[in-house]
């Protein structure tokens, strides 16, 4: 079984370490502008910041883990462990959102003002140049290794344009318009935005938690790939799951019943070959079955058939 790829680990590392930068050097800037504006929305941008830098050392936790190699008490690897710190960003999202919420309509009842605005914009801006930088890395990174880690710090950090977007927008309308009860409205406007955030970055974290089997377009294309060897008359039992970036496959193929030992292993080499061209480190596991044998529950539904064993693919 195939280790972690070392390049993908490294891109991986770099990726969250670029996180923790941005968000040190956010923090120190947005600390500052809090301060001297008293902005609702400021405050929560520099609590969404701080938990910015707990999640990117939970994602470089996690991206480090996964990358070690296979061991004795982890024989499928360990890329479940960037799955768990995208749920550790999860909860802390919602955490912010909560606390910024509460913030927000303790400011509306009070009706209080906001002051220096202009340090306030001057820091956003910042803030915002900073993050699309991050995001252009996090999205190459994402392109080469499919990390979800990464991915989940990525959707957070795009919430981050719209939230320093927003700060931008509040103490503007209270400053320069007069319009009152702008920064906590837009701060409320903030948490939800978060907690719907941590609610969509949790949904594929609990999936490869679970081991959800594949998107069905994935799987299609994985059984195509399998009927274009002449010797297999069929696929069943079919099971598929992610963890990490890592995907691993479990099937059992239909082969003449009369070959011998040797030349089906021949067989199953050939058809882990023309998988890899496709699925490049991809973890597989397949069983040879003599043509026509299905055994009973899901395991008895044929993923796919060839004429030659008497049925259409499923």
């Amino acid at each position: 079984m195939a280790g972690p790829d070392p390049s993908v680990s490294a891109l991986n590392r770099s990726a969250a370490l670029a996180s923790i930068a941005v968000a040190l050097l956010l923090l120190g800037l947005k600390a500052w502008a809090a301060w001297s504006t008293g902005s609702t929305a400021m405050l929560g941008s520099l609590a969404d910041t701080g938990l910015d830098l707990i999640a990117s050392f939970a994602t470089l936790a996690g991206v480090w883990v996964a990358a070690q190699p296979d061991d004795h008490d982890h024989r499928f690897g360990h890329g479940k462990a960037e799955a768990i710190a995208a749920m550790v960003q999860v909860m802390l999202i919602s955490i912010s959102a909560l606390g910024l919420a509460a913030r927000a309509v303790q400011q509306l009842l009070a009706g209080g003002r906001t002051a220096a605005a202009n340090d306030g914009i001057i820091v956003s801006a910042i803030a915002m140049g900073a993050t699309l930088a991050l995001l252009a890395w996090q999205r190459h990174v994402i392109r080469r290794t499919n990390s979800l880690a990464i991915s989940t710090d990525h959707v957070h950090y795009q919430s981050d344009l719209l939230l320093n977007l927003a700060v931008i927008a509040a103490l503007s309308l209270d400053q320069y318009l007069g319009i009152r009860g702008a920064d906590p409205l837009f701060g409320l406007a903030i948490a939800g935005w978060l907690a719907w955030g941590a609610w969509g970055a949790s949904q594929e974290a609990i999936e490869q938690l679970m081991d959800r089997e594949w998107p069905e377009e994935k799987k299609q294309r994985f059984i195509e790939v399998l009927g274009r060897h002449p010797e297999l008359r069929g696929v069943h039992d079919l099971r598929t799951r992610t963890a990490g970036n890592r995907d691993f496959v479990q099937f059992h193929v239909w082969v003449d019943g009369a070959m011998t030992v040797a030349a089906a292993h021949d067989v199953m080499d050939q058809i882990e070959a023309k998988i890899l061209e496709e699925f490049p480190g991809i973890e597989i596991l397949i069983h040879p079955d003599p043509e026509g044998h299905v055994d009973e529950g899901l395991a008895a539904r044929p993923e796919l058939t060839t004429p030659e064993a008497g049925a259409p693919a499923a």
